[in-house]
């Protein structure tokens, strides 16, 4: 299946890891892709984009530092506890390893029998704990609509995001009438997700990296 970014939506948080890690690593000719991300992340600035370009000018030497931790924290993942399904968001970031817990094993670890150590949860200098809010994937539904071209198909979607269930609704929807444009919508909502979990991490001190490139 073919993607449909076009040049005002390629996800430009997605390819931003991916120079940043390229940087790190001395990749010859990472430094003129970071130029050019680093001036569509601050051009695009949705949430987070600041605050990745920021880190692509300390990488490539185009800026300050950010005075921020490294931890090696999967972001898609982060995005999920802070913004997932309402049923199973929430959890727990682990500061010292970048791991993350959902709700769910955060209840499964601390049963009795479980066969593992189980982490000290409420230690709050090692873990961050993060209730769920599905606010703002709410607003990227709307968001959406607006971009689509086929306005009887926006009218089909503003209808299906009323009310209890709007999510599977609108996915449903979208299955229905248009598999390039569900295609496009995980795309955009990914790169929403990523953005706001980036800036979440920054706001309480750390920068994500991944865990082959930490410095």
């Amino acid at each position: 299946m073919k993607l449909l970014w076009t040049e005002g939506d390629v996800p430009w948080q997605l390819a931003g890891d991916g120079v940043a890690t390229a940087l790190s690593q001395h990749v010859d000719g990472a430094g003129p892709l970071a130029v050019d991300c680093i001036a569509s992340l601050r051009d695009r600035d949705w949430i987070g984009d600041a605050e990745l370009a920021d880190q692509l000018d300390g990488l490539a030497g185009t800026g300050p530092t950010p005075l921020l931790r490294p931890l090696p924290v999967n972001l898609e993942e982060l995005s999920e506890i802070l913004e997932g399904d309402p049923l199973t968001a929430g959890g727990a970031l682990d500061l010292r390893t970048g791991e993350v817990w959902t709700r769910p094993a955060v209840e499964y670890a601390q049963e009795d029998g479980v066969d593992v150590e189980t982490p000290d949860f409420d230690d709050a200098d090692r873990f961050r704990w993060v209730d769920g809010d599905s606010r703002d994937g709410y607003r990227d539904m709307a968001d959406f609509i607006v971009t689509l071209p086929d306005q009887r198909l926006g009218d089909r979607l503003n209808d299906a995001i009323r009310g209890r269930g709007a999510f599977r609704r609108f996915a449903d929807t979208l299955d229905r009438e248009s598999e390039d444009e569900l295609t496009r919508w995980f795309e955009f909502a990914g790169e929403r997700k990523r953005g706001r979990a980036r800036a979440w991490l920054a706001d309480v001190g750390y920068r994500v990296v991944s865990g082959h490139t930490l410095r």
